[in-house]
């Protein structure tokens, strides 16, 4: 793969049929596994199935007219009062696409820790080994934190290597510049606009696309277990290099 300078990858490929053709490599044809719902344990934060019972949590946290605002982009436009926010994760919470997960604020061993996020698995293609990553939504208490980026460390983690994906992808509204810059920050590279993409409470999407396949995973990975790693925060809790730092050497090499 090469990148152009509109940052979009490029791929090149050196395989010739007997035709004298250009065809892909080949590759296993074992599809991936469907999301299981186990409960994700990292440092910082855990993921664990939604569950109705993560209501109150979630109204507390994303609930309420002082939030609709992180709903902006969302399919969802957000909880007016907590019966509607009930009722909403009693329904995500029985899908099974997207695959809704719960994003809690401290490890799951921590009886004090509770869900202020969440996040899914969706659009899963076993048989072609891809999946995205989508309906992110996260609580104030989740900002700029190390939790949330270990929450994105452990789903594309577990989407790679436990259930066999080759290929995670990310998809956000061109005009959602948290998400977009949340992608680039995340190790995921930027594909394209797909215009006109879908219509989303009454509104034109054109939606930008982003990926990580299972080749660029280890230099990805790297970079994430450097940057949170507790050696890389100062006695205040500040970061000493960033996450695109920190992946910055694995790049290179690779």
């Amino acid at each position: 793969m090469v990148r152009s300078s509109d940052g979009c990858a490029r791929l090149e490929s050196s395989h010739i049929n007997i035709m004298e053709q250009p065809v892909g490599a080949l590759v296993s044809t074992e599809p991936a596994q469907f999301p299981t719902g186990i409960e994700l344990h990292g440092q910082y934060t855990g993921l664990r199935r939604l569950d109705p019972s993560h209501a109150t949590s979630f109204f507390k946290h994303l609930g309420g007219e002082e939030n609709f605002w992180r709903w902006t982009y969302m399919m969802s436009s957000g909880f007016p009062n907590l019966e509607d926010c009930t009722q909403s994760i009693r329904k995500w919470a029985e899908k099974i696409d997207p695959f809704f997960y719960s994003v809690f604020d401290g490890p799951l061993s921590d009886p004090t820790s509770e869900p202020v996020g969440m996040m899914s698995f969706m659009a899963a293609v076993p048989d072609h080994r891809r999946i995205e990553i989508g309906s992110v939504i996260l609580g104030g208490k989740l900002v700029k934190s190390r939790q949330a980026t270990e929450s994105f460390f452990l789903f594309i983690k577990h989407a790679i290597e436990d259930l066999g994906y080759q290929r995670v992808e990310w998809k956000a509204n061109h005009l959602n510049a948290p998400s977009l810059a949340a992608a680039t920050r995340l190790g995921f590279t930027f594909e394209g606009i797909f215009r006109k993409h879908m219509i989303i409470k009454g509104r034109r999407r054109d939606t930008a696309w982003f990926s990580i396949t299972d080749d660029e995973w280890p230099a990805i990975k790297a970079g994430f277990e450097a940057w949170l790693d507790k050696d890389n925060f100062d006695d205040n809790g500040k970061q000493k290099r960033t996450l695109q730092q920190c992946r910055m050497p694995t790049e290179q090499s690779s």
